[in-house]
């Protein structure tokens, strides 16, 4: 018996080893699933549950982590997939902050991180550093360009602008303001505030006394619904104008009917039933927000797009990087970031994508659309 043991054990051994071992390539993954940024990260952690676990003939594996929110540990856990875990690439973190808090350490290591968050900072102006970096959220000034556009239709002239006092609302005033003022608005206040606020009383009183036209908010889901509801409170009668960050469930959830009427740019992926299928990125969209809705019983709010935008990009790029080395080499992490790079024509769920070395973000505004709060729920404004 034993040596019939082992004579099966020997042919066990030869028949794995006529096999040809699948080719594995490693993903960290790193979502504020708990914290503060917590209404970000889960949609986001959902969003990994969709995405694929083989690619042509290279198999998929996703290491993820929490960061709680805290862009501290956001650095240790980055720290840790890349040394420890020696993924092939990250997609995260959650917050603005958190990306930025990372950028030298993926380039460090040269690997490559495709980052769903809001602030353009993390790929503009390029650097060294931000080479390892993608964007899978348009940038900013795509938004900003259709906010530009709404509101010279609606005779805007002068306009109030309040953001958050971190990257997101930093650099979203840094592209804002030379737009607006080249399409002749002027920029008549400039006030900021914390996320972590629970009263921009002031700043509100300083934009009104400013007597603008219209009031442009750069915070994201309900950080967004502080100001423009206490604008409401305080008598503010013009139109309210936000950026894709206010697309969120949390914003009208939060925002009530004080937010009835706010003008939002953001993703299409929010109003399909209202969107042509002539459109290039409804159909992926609708593939996705299906998807989404048959697992976790609710429609994803933006912030998921991204993450599932991330996973489209990683389809295209690892079978082209597989062509030129194995997964788990840091030649292979460069072949990716470079494939990455090379992304042209992809259609995703938020926009048509078209990458460069100068762009790596490379959405165009073709998943772009103007929406209103109307009656509770996010609507097409469709003049």
């Amino acid at each position: 018996m034993k040596f019939r043991s082992l004579g099966w054990a020997l042919a066990g051994a030869l028949l794995a080893a006529s096999v040809p071992v699948q080719a594995q390539v490693k993903i960290g993954v790193i979502t504020s699933g708990t914290g503060p940024t917590a209404f970000v990260g889960i949609p986001q952690k959902n969003s990994v549950a969709l995405l694929p676990r083989k690619v042509g003939d290279v198999g998929v594996e996703y290491v993820s982590y929490d960061d709680a929110s805290d862009s501290t540990q956001t650095v240790q856990l980055t720290k840790k997939l890349l040394a420890e875990d020696k993924v092939d690439a990250i997609i995260g973190p959650s917050g603005s902050p958190n990306a930025m808090a990372v950028l030298q350490f993926v380039a460090e290591a040269k690997t490559p991180m495709l980052a769903p968050v809001g602030t353009s900072a993390v790929v503009l102006p390029m650097d060294d550093n931000k080479r390892w970096a993608y964007k899978t959220h348009p940038n900013d000034d795509v938004i900003a360009d259709g906010l530009v556009e709404a509101m010279k239709a609606r005779g805007i002239k002068t306009v109030g602008f309040i953001g958050y006092n971190d990257p997101y609302g930093e650099n979203w005033y840094k592209v804002f303001a030379p737009m607006a003022e080249k399409a002749g608005l002027k920029i008549v206040a400039n006030e900021s505030y914390s996320r972590q606020d629970t009263s921009v009383t002031g700043q509100v009183l300083k934009l009104i006394a400013a007597k603008p036209d219209a009031v442009m908010v750069a915070g994201v889901a309900a950080g967004a619904a502080l100001p423009h509801m206490q604008l409401v409170d305080s008598g503010y009668k013009g139109p309210i104008f936000h950026t894709h960050g206010s697309a969120s469930g949390a914003f009208i959830q939060i925002g009530g009917k004080k937010v009835e009427g706010a003008l939002i740019v953001g993703p299409l992926l929010l109003v399909l039933d209202e969107i042509p299928d002539s459109v290039p990125t409804k159909k992926v969209a609708l593939e996705y927000v299906t998807q989404y809705e048959k697992q976790f019983g609710q429609r994803p709010p933006i912030f998921g797009a991204g993450v599932h935008d991330a996973g489209m990009l990683l389809q295209h790029a690892i079978p082209e990087a597989a062509k030129k080395a194995k997964p788990g080499t840091p030649e292979f992490r460069a072949a990716l970031r470079d494939a990455l790079e090379n992304t042209h024509d992809l259609v995703t769920a938020q926009g048509v994508v078209n990458m460069s070395a100068q762009d790596h973000s490379g959405y165009d505004k073709r998943g772009r659309v103007l929406l209103t709060v109307k009656n509770g729920k996010f609507s097409l404004v469709k003049d």
